[in-house]
């Protein structure tokens, strides 16, 4: 079967990679995060004893084929909706030096989040091979990235209001090197790299089971479609279907 085709011109391939119940949803309810272990135990628990192996199977043929170097999430995953950042009082001054990249370290691997309004106050900073990586723009708080330097995390400056993606992917390939990002965030960030026309592939992992709910998180969500918008085609490029009924499918996003 064919397969998909590179990045776009100058910028690394962008696989995004989900995990998703029978009707899309990522998440049992949108006040809930994975990473708090009785949410993550229920969700698990939800699912037939064959997605381990397909988890396992995707990320060895990502490898395989890709080799991907950064891990892409965003902030959401992290923080709740309505969390605000602790680093921006009233009345903050600007300082001229704090929004250009900051590179404290280099790595085999980065793990790279998307945090605009400086929402994560971070623990986990990486370790011996992966590097925490925080993608900003002009107008993040200037305590946020002070607070950033202060830790030995890295950041780059992507965008003026908010990160511009298309700029931070090319930013990835110029400045560390790579040639494939594995998106695993959820729907917003999902969502905003197919509106901006940035997703090259997708591996979707749909185990059967139903969650329902107006307004739980879907592995797309962001800006709904403009009226008269078409949805994005995609090309089967293969399925995988485990002894407990659950599905690992690839496809490729072609150019519209």
């Amino acid at each position: 079967m064919d397969e998909p085709r590179s990045g776009g011109p100058g910028r690394p391939r962008v696989v995004v990679t989900t995990t998703a119940s029978l009707d899309g949803r990522i998440t049992p309810s949108r006040a809930e995060r994975l990473l708090e272990k009785g949410v993550f135990d229920r969700w698990r628990a939800a699912w037939p004893g064959d997605v381990d192996d397909l988890h396992e199977q995707r990320r060895a043929w990502i490898e395989e084929h890709h080799a991907p170097t950064v891990t892409l999430e965003g902030s959401g995953t992290f923080v709740a909706d309505e969390v605000e950042s602790a680093y921006a009082p009233a009345g903050s001054a600007p300082d001229d030096d704090l929004p250009a990249d900051h590179l404290p370290r280099r790595a085999p691997r980065w793990f790279v989040v998307v945090d605009a309004r400086g929402r994560v106050d971070w623990t986990y900073f990486g370790d011996d091979t992966t590097a925490l990586l925080v993608l900003v723009c002009r107008s993040t708080p200037p305590g946020y990235l002070a607070r950033l330097r202060e830790v030995g995390v890295g950041y780059l400056v992507v965008g003026d209001e908010r990160v511009d993606l298309a700029m931070a992917l090319q930013r990835l390939g110029d400045t560390l090197g790579a040639t494939c990002v594995v998106s695993d965030g959820g729907g917003g960030l999902n969502g905003a790299l197919l509106r901006a026309g940035l997703v090259d592939e997708l591996h979707v992992v749909t185990f059967p089971a139903l969650v329902g709910g107006l307004g739980t998180p879907s592995f797309v969500d962001g800006p709904p479609l403009s009226p008269g918008g078409e949805p994005t085609r995609v090309r089967p490029l293969g399925v995988v279907t485990g002894a407990g009924g659950s599905t690992w499918a690839r496809y490729a996003v072609d150019p519209s």
